[in-house]
């Protein structure tokens, strides 16, 4: 497998790294975190890279709404909260 560039190019893994392993980590969520496990268990460096770069990608160019949504995370801040948070991190959302 090819070095995987950070920060990802892409969201589409395919256009990361070859289509092999690209499929590989094509799995359902619960089996992509197994995999997270197992690899820094075992310590497998290349498949921790991918399978981390795996989701990143699912992450990059999303709002926080669509990430929340992806993994199934509640929303537990205030709107308050919420607008503080956002204001302290806009460098974040800058180009």
């Amino acid at each position: 497998m090819t070095e995987i560039e950070k920060p990802l190019k892409s969201g589409v893994m395919a256009e990361v790294v070859q289509k092999w392993y690209a499929d590989f980590v094509n799995v359902e969520q619960v089996l992509l975190f197994e995999l997270i496990l197992a690899a820094n268990y075992m310590d497998i460096k290349p498949l921790l890279d991918l399978t981390c770069a795996t989701v990143a990608s699912m992450i990059k160019g999303k709002t926080p709404e669509e990430i929340r949504k992806t993994f199934n995370i509640a929303n537990d801040f205030s709107p308050e909260e919420e607008a503080q948070v956002r204001e302290e991190n806009k460098w974040c959302e800058e180009p």
